[in-house]
């Protein structure tokens, strides 16, 4: 692993406020060094799974489930995060997760009491 990216763990691990505010701010000018980033897409997808296991809004949903689509991701390819995130987060997560997904991509679920 490079030293780089060790480093920039080891800094997440001790809760270093300097580093944490960089990774918690959205990219942009700054003069500290950048960590590491996925790709739009990839990230709005990572985004969308640690929504969906937190048990994130409709709301928050649908903002990463637009960013996953401006960054290529296709809609079997965000019900997949859902599948994928499926045995870590178990069963009642996946069940309350999936009506709030549907909705965030425009489906409609007939059967499926409301929200």
């Amino acid at each position: 692993m490079a030293q780089a990216v060790e480093e920039l763990l080891r800094r997440l691990a001790l809760n270093d406020e300097e580093t944490v505010r960089t990774v918690l701010t959205p990219p942009g000018p700054t003069d500290q060094p950048v960590p590491p980033r996925l790709d739009p897409g990839t990230e709005a997808l990572v985004r969308l799974g640690a929504l969906l296991a937190v048990g994130g809004t409709t709301a928050s949903c649908r903002l990463s489930v637009e960013q996953a689509r401006a960054g290529g991701a296709s809609d079997p390819e965000i019900v997949g995060v859902l599948v994928a995130v499926a045995p870590a987060i178990g069963l009642a997560r996946v069940v309350a997760a999936a009506p709030r997904l549907a909705l965030a991509l425009d489906a409609e679920l007939d059967d499926v009491p409301e929200l």
